[in-house]
């Protein structure tokens, strides 16, 4: 899961009780640095939570658009990509996404929302939404 954090944001406004309500495995995967990630999900809160769950771009061969990042947190998770759901806020993740074979969220705010859409792909704009938008098929 890509959270759309970015530098004086802060959390996306849903998120803490989307994360609390889900009851399927997580990870965050970032093109920023774990550095990055560390400094932000640390002063936003879920850094601890997602210990050991963190995956960056430089940990692959090719980041967004590219699928390589997706891909390589579903093999972590010893799960078929088919099986995973991606939450983007930007075009190059949705595509990523998409393009490894998973199912892809696209969660408006940032990016205006027909950037995100397109084939097998949900685009919603409340992150409170998120765990009954996952159990859908």
């Amino acid at each position: 899961m890509d959270l759309g954090l970015g530098l004086g944001l802060g959390l996306v406004d849903g998120l803490p009780e989307a994360l609390a309500s889900l009851t399927v495995p997580t990870r965050v995967t970032s093109s920023g640095s774990h550095e990055k990630m560390r400094h932000i999900l640390g002063r936003t809160g879920p850094y601890d939570s997602f210990a050991g769950r963190i995956h960056s771009a430089s940990e692959v061969a090719h980041g967004k658009p590219a699928p390589d990042l997706f891909l390589y947190a579903a093999r972590r998770m010893g799960a078929d990509p088919a099986a995973c759901a991606v939450v983007e806020d930007s075009g190059p993740g949705v595509a990523a996404a998409r393009t490894a074979g998973t199912r892809a969220f696209g969660s408006g705010g940032p990016t205006p929302a027909e950037r995100l859409q397109g084939p097998g792909t949900v685009v919603f704009d409340d992150m409170r939404a998120l765990p009954g938008l996952l159990t859908r098929r």
